[in-house]
């Protein structure tokens, strides 16, 4: 029996030409190179650091308004999300399934291939192009800081830090076929796609209670990144070697700071709950 739609949109999340064919290369992959990642970056660091400034030489007390955009950016970054996971989970059991003649020789698991790619891949075919979607919408993801700044007038350390290390991350994975990516990209859209449904509630101004869903949500996450990161040193030294190990070390270390940063974000914020009221603009 046929079913149009399922076929149509599993043509286009899967079996696309572009999807299909993507490759991860300067020539290929707008974004790809090493100066576009470290522009990025610091064109967006130094853009907020620079509004945030004007705005306190003016003295402008009130927030700007910015009408509707705000709510559509926390849809478009729900759907994007919601996208990306469906698509991303379709594309890993596609690859299962195409090479599961060569798993059965190396005796390795799905779950091992999740967490654990085999050393020599190549950033290719379905799931890298789902990747690189992924770190493309991370420049979406900066627009919450300009309006951070606009409505509340608020700039931490913490936000620049943590969406630049976000960016810098899934460069990274794909750069070097880094093992876990698939994992981490399930989760964090998965996590982003209630958050940013969380938040397209509030903006809507339908009733709701703090802002600890997001928090938690995020604590949430951490917590699995971090318990699937110590399988991937168990599976690197018992598996005989997973591919990008060295982009690995590093992104972990980055993400050991985030860890700690979010640790003692989560601890004042328990800590004021009782005198405070809303405030979602401190996180991402």
């Amino acid at each position: 029996m046929d079913f149009p739609i399922i076929d149509n949109l599993k043509y286009w999340l899967l079996d696309h030409p572009s999807i299909v064919g993507f490759r991860w290369s300067p020539t290929q992959s707008w974004g790809s190179t090493w100066p576009f990642l470290v522009t990025g970056i610091m064109t967006y660091i130094l853009t907020a650091i620079t509004l945030h400034r004007i705005l306190k030489i003016l003295k402008c007390h009130r927030p700007v308004p910015l009408g509707p955009i705000p709510a559509l950016h926390s849809l478009s970054m729900s759907i994007i999300s919601i996208t990306i996971f469906i698509a991303m989970l379709f594309s890993a059991t596609a690859e299962i399934h195409d090479t599961w003649w060569l798993w059965r020789r190396t005796r390795t698991t799905s779950l091992e291939w999740f967490l654990c790619f085999p050393l020599g891949i190549r950033p290719s075919g379905r799931v890298f192009f789902w990747s690189y979607v992924f770190y493309l919408s991370r420049l979406l993801h900066f627009l919450r800081t300009f309006f951070t700044i606009l409505r509340h007038r608020k700039l931490s350390f913490f936000r620049l830090f943590n969406h630049s290390i976000l960016f810098i991350t899934s460069f990274l994975w794909l750069e070097f076929s880094q093992s876990f990516q698939v994992l981490a990209i399930l989760l964090s859209t998965f996590v982003y796609t209630l958050v940013y449904g969380h938040r397209l509630w509030m903006e809507l101004g339908l009733p709701s209670k703090c802002f600890s869903f997001t928090v938690n949500c995020q604590m949430l996450l951490l917590c699995c990144n971090l318990v699937c990161h110590v399988g991937v040193l168990l599976l690197h030294f018992l598996r005989g070697g997973c591919n990008g190990i060295g982009a690995w070390v590093f992104n972990s270390g980055l993400n050991a700071v985030i860890l700690l940063l979010f640790l003692k974000f989560y601890a004042n914020m328990h800590c004021q709950r009782k005198n405070t009221t809303c405030q979602a603009y401190y996180l991402s």
